[in-house]
């Protein structure tokens, strides 16, 4: 299967995973407030553990095909692999929207996120998140929607993390809807298909790869990357900067974003910058946005570009581009958006 290729394929940078022998589910060391988690250990024991605010996680090469949740009461926690390949530390499992749950209805999908946290001061490093549930094996699903990472909580830093899945692979969300919760990506790699980083968090996406996936469909767009549904009154959404985005698929296949407003929140006000970015041929130059729904067009929204560059970037049709001005770029910025939190200062 598919599912079994893409994770050996992770695996194997580490070397020998499958063959580690068994291990306590974690181990304390106490009096540094850390936690050792290593393969046939249980994620989700380790979280339940950590008590209080300043514990520290070590996830030791392998791959978890666990769920993890950490609840908004674990703040200023640090989950990091012990390795600085983010290969070597995989936690997956395979869930979608339409998955039935044991009690009854589906998950949903914010429920069939791989890993879910509302923690304030989150910080998580040399890890990968995944979901890899597949299409494929159903064919007649309609909610196939499969989360890898489900993230509210004001604060909450991801450094050199992949995020794997097709479809919503990346919910960068908020606690509420009235919240204007913080998060940055920095050095992280998201890959996926459909509206695959998307939510209402006011996120920065600092020096990060978007990979977007082939997709055996007949019709174009194959997808897009981002799906913002910034609420209203928060003056920032989504700001990617100083990255790349790249194409598994063929030239012009995907475009850049379209915006979700969703029916809980129909006063959404979808933003999105992307801004000093290296953009591949399998972004659409001449129409790089398009409509969820035609109710909602994105030309009413905040999307906006400045000093892009790549195949992707050329503007063949200004008014299908909205850029900002050099004035304007200034107030679009990761300190502007992050306001007095630094999370770079935080090693």
């Amino acid at each position: 299967m598919r599912r079994r290729t893409l994770l050996t394929g992770i695996a194997g940078a580490a070397g020998g995973l499958a063959g580690v022998g068994p291990a306590p589910a974690f181990a304390h060391e106490r009096t540094r407030r850390i936690l050792h988690v290593r393969p046939g250990g249980s994620l989700q024991a380790a979280v339940n553990a950590a008590t209080g605010p300043g514990w520290t996680i070590v996830v030791h090469p392998g791959t978890y095909r666990q769920v993890v949740n950490i609840p908004a009461d674990k703040g200023e926690l640090t989950l990091r692999g012990a390795s600085r390949d983010p290969r070597a530390a995989v936690v997956v499992f395979d869930r979608a929207n339409g998955t039935p749950r044991p009690e009854g209805g589906t998950y949903g999908t914010a429920g069939s996120a791989t890993f879910t946290s509302a923690a304030p001061g989150l910080t998580v490093r040399d890890l990968t998140l995944a979901n890899d549930w597949l299409r494929a094996d159903h064919p007649d699903w309609t909610g196939t929607q499969a989360v890898a990472a489900y993230v509210t909580g004001d604060r909450s830093h991801f450094e050199n993390v992949r995020f794997l899945a097709h479809q919503d692979t990346l919910f960068a969300d908020t606690t509420a809807l009235d919240a204007f919760d913080r998060q940055y990506y920095r050095h992280c790699h998201i890959e996926g298909d459909v509206d695959f980083v998307f939510g209402r968090a006011r996120a920065v996406f600092d020096s990060c790869h978007f990979r977007t996936l082939q997709r055996e469909v007949t019709f174009t767009p194959k997808g897009m990357v981002f799906a913002p549904a910034t609420a209203r009154a928060n003056p920032y959404g989504f700001l990617a900067l100083r990255g790349r985005i790249t194409s598994g698929a063929e030239d012009a296949a995907y475009k850049i974003a379209r915006p979700w407003v969703p029916s809980y929140e129909t006063t959404a006000w979808p933003s999105l910058v992307v801004r000093d970015t290296w953009i591949g041929p399998g972004i659409d130059a001449v129409t790089p946005y398009t409509n969820m729904r035609e109710i909602y067009p994105w030309q009413t929204m905040r999307f906006r570009e400045y000093a892009n560059s790549g195949p992707g970037a050329v503007i063949p049709v200004p008014e299908n581009r909205p850029r900002l001005t050099a004035a304007e770029a200034r107030a679009h910025t990761r300190r502007t958006y992050l306001g007095d939190w630094r999370p770079c200062d935080r090693r």
